[in-house]
């Protein structure tokens, strides 16, 4: 394949790209802000990823991301010489639908940061609450009071419930409007306690007491389970990069053995399906070693 045929298509692939983007992005455009509108009024199906990026601009990122890595892909295996149609159309769209989902997987992973800086602080908000309402304080004022002590996530959720609060809605309510967006079991437990105490009239901060004891037998818990599922992770982990790393090595040693992997179709379709084999394998593993508690 000569290098004006190589530049020919790489000019057709990216009309190609530019054009289906394009359309992509206006078909997607409505859809997008629908469920923009629908985070905003706290409805049940919100995306924690919408805090970090807009329903359409994550949509553009994604296809933009996918282009990108799929166009790399095929200059790649054009300048290899590969001639195979189906080693070209695998070994485009692998990349291109890595891209795809390595956007949403980031800004989801984000989100799962964020509720567990969130989750982590709840032991500090109901201790912090028990010790406000011994001070006598009001809830609501205790509230703002330690959310503005902790900071963060919290702080920002808490500010949320707080201003609804203030604009009529029961103060248990706009406590459940927070438990939608994080839906953290210690938090509606403390929901599930603010609202007993206000239809029976007991002692708020000793109820808050027992939920510390309650929350921090949780949190032990939790980390002795993360500790005995850590190796599980690291197994998923290191079996899935041995082949990559055995690949890489026999390379060095033996170009002339390993070449045909890299130069040939048939070799890019033996990759590929390797690449599947070890995600599907990785996946598995985590899938098993993510104990729900």
């Amino acid at each position: 394949m000569d290098f004006q045929t190589v530049v020919s298509l790489i000019l057709v692939f990216a009309a190609v790209v530019v054009i289906t983007y394009v359309f992509a992005t206006v078909f997607f455009r409505e859809t997008a802000v629908k469920a923009e509108e629908s985070a905003r009024r706290g409805a049940m199906n919100y995306d924690p990823v919408s805090r970090f990026i807009q329903p359409d601009v994550l949509i553009q990122v994604r296809f933009a991301a996918a282009f990108l890595l799929g166009g790399i892909a095929l200059t790649v295996m054009l300048f290899l010489q590969v001639s195979l149609i189906l080693a070209l159309i695998l070994g485009t769209l692998i990349p291109a639908l890595l891209g795809f989902y390595a956007v949403l997987l980031h800004f989801r992973n984000k989100a799962k940061k964020r509720f567990r800086e969130f989750e982590k602080k709840i032991l500090d908000l109901v201790m912090g609450l028990a010790n406000g309402l011994r001070a006598g304080m009001a809830l609501p004022q205790a509230l703002e009071v330690v959310s503005r002590d902790i900071g963060g996530p919290l702080q920002e959720e808490i500010s949320i419930a707080l201003s609804e609060y203030r604009l009529g809605v029961e103060l248990p309510d706009a406590l459940d409007h927070v438990y939608r967006r994080m839906p953290a079991e210690d938090l509606k437990l403390l929901i599930t306690s603010i609202r007993l105490s206000q239809q029976t009239g007991g002692s708020m901060a000793d109820v808050l007491d027992h939920m510390t004891e309650t929350i921090r037998q949780r949190t032990i818990f939790q980390e002795r389970l993360l500790t005995l599922t850590s190796q599980g992770r690291f197994e998923a982990m290191a079996i899935s990069l041995m082949p990559v790393a055995a690949f890489g090595i026999l390379y060095m040693l033996d170009p002339a053995l390993m070449s045909p992997l890299v130069t040939t179709g048939i070799g890019w379709c033996g990759l590929g399906a390797a690449a599947l084999m070890e995600t599907i394998g990785f996946l598995i593993i985590r899938k098993i070693m993510a104990v729900e508690v």
